[in-house]
């Protein structure tokens, strides 16, 4: 049996600027349950409903998730909607650069967590990171984007690390708190397509 497309799914997927005519297995297999509508008004809400970011900071956080995810599409959307919203080039490069940085010294520094050997902690870990010095977004949406990568990868040091600096970077736990929320709906979206 061959799932079909609900207006639930075509109108989630319109908004996120997704094509309608590509088959997403997983989403349409759900029908018109109750999840999915919740999940269509969970993305709508985290993308255009935040009081602590703005519209362009919530698609710049939902494009990091994306780019880690390796979700081209969404990849893609998220980049044309956040310059819809007055993103500039260097400012998605900036977030594509970030999220790769960070996925880089997510792995390196929860090794490090895990084994926990005096070894590896005191050894340099020769990763460079100059994009860190002066980057375009500031230095508090460039760790806000750290730590909502840094959540979506699991390591527990670098969340840690980046929600300490965010915060003496002047956010708020409110703001922190929306943008984990925008990229963990956003990754429970992306299991789906």
């Amino acid at each position: 049996m061959v799932a079909t497309k609900t207006d639930t799914v075509i109108s989630l997927l319109t908004n996120l600027g997704l094509n309608t005519d590509v088959a997403y297995p997983a989403l349409e297999s759900l029908g018109d349950a109750r999840y999915l509508r919740d999940l269509k008004i969970n993305v709508g809400n985290v993308l255009n409903s935040n009081q602590n970011l703005t519209k362009k900071e919530s698609l710049l956080l939902a494009l990091s998730v994306a780019v880690n995810e390796k979700y081209q599409p969404l990849t893609d959307s998220f980049t044309n909607l956040a310059k819809q919203e007055g993103a500039t080039d260097a400012e998605v490069a900036e977030v594509l650069a970030c999220t790769s940085l960070l996925s880089t010294n997510n792995v390196f520094y929860r090794f490090r967590h895990f084994i926990s050997k005096e070894y590896y902690q005191q050894t340099q870990p020769g990763i460079r990171m100059s994009i860190m010095m002066n980057p375009v977004l500031g230095k508090e949406f460039f760790e806000l984007v750290s730590l909502a990568v840094s959540a979506v990868n699991g390591c527990e040091l670098c969340v840690r690390s980046h929600e300490e600096s965010v915060l003496k970077h002047g956010a708020s736990e409110a703001r922190v708190f929306e943008a984990i929320r925008v990229v963990s709906v956003i990754k429970g979206l992306i299991t789906l397509l």
